[in-house]
């Protein structure tokens, strides 16, 4: 069985999916998380100077979703075709867009810019993306590809907490499909025992 060792912050945010997809797998691995204090000295040693990163086997990678795309064809939760993968694909990086455009408001420094833009964001932004995610959870009976259960859904579910902080509200609450989703996935005995395991973080 490959080495895993999982390399962020404190913090679940970019790194949770990775985390999810190797307790859903069973697979054991060294979840490193780094203080601000530490990261000066190890930000040369990682691919390109930022994280979450992977280390499998001694070997580093970068970019969240490619490792979780890894990941997920190691613990058998990626599609079973080439139409199944783009299906689980769209998705991802639908959701990705959708935090992207969260994140540009969340981290904006002018607070009068960002008042503006919070009004785009909460008014047009935010419930567009959960209304078209909800009608494909609802359209895959609870998933959000190919009506089971996939790397997707466990993608989701991880970073909703992210979500959830940058908009300070809980993005699922009327949409039961999404939340069906995420129940799909926070129910799986190895990814509930993880979430009662993992150091307690507000992100």
């Amino acid at each position: 069985m490959p080495d895993y060792k999982v390399y962020y912050f404190n913090v679940k945010a970019l790194g949770e999916p990775l985390r999810f997809l190797l307790s859903y797998g069973n697979l054991p691995f060294d979840d490193v998380r780094i203080t601000r204090e530490e990261w000066p000295a190890l930000k040369p040693t990682m691919p390109m100077g930022q994280m979450p990163v992977l280390e499998v086997d001694g070997k580093k990678v970068h970019q969240s979703v490619a490792m979780s795309r890894y990941l997920a064809k190691q613990v058998g939760l990626a599609g079973a075709d080439d139409w199944e993968n783009l299906m689980i694909d769209t998705v991802v990086d639908t959701v990705n867009d959708f935090r992207l455009k969260i994140a540009v408001v969340s981290y904006e420094p002018d607070d009068d810019i960002k008042e503006k833009k919070l009004v785009t964001l909460n008014n047009e932004v935010i419930p567009f993306y959960l209304e078209k995610l909800d009608d494909i959870a609802r359209e895959n009976g609870g998933y959000l590809a190919n009506s089971k259960l996939s790397w997707a859904d466990v993608y989701f579910a991880a970073i909703l907490d992210y979500l959830n902080y940058m908009t300070k509200t809980d993005l699922v609450a009327n949409h039961p499909n999404l939340a069906k989703v995420v129940d799909n996935v926070t129910s799986i005995e190895s990814i509930r025992n993880w979430i009662d395991k993992r150091p307690k973080t507000e992100i």
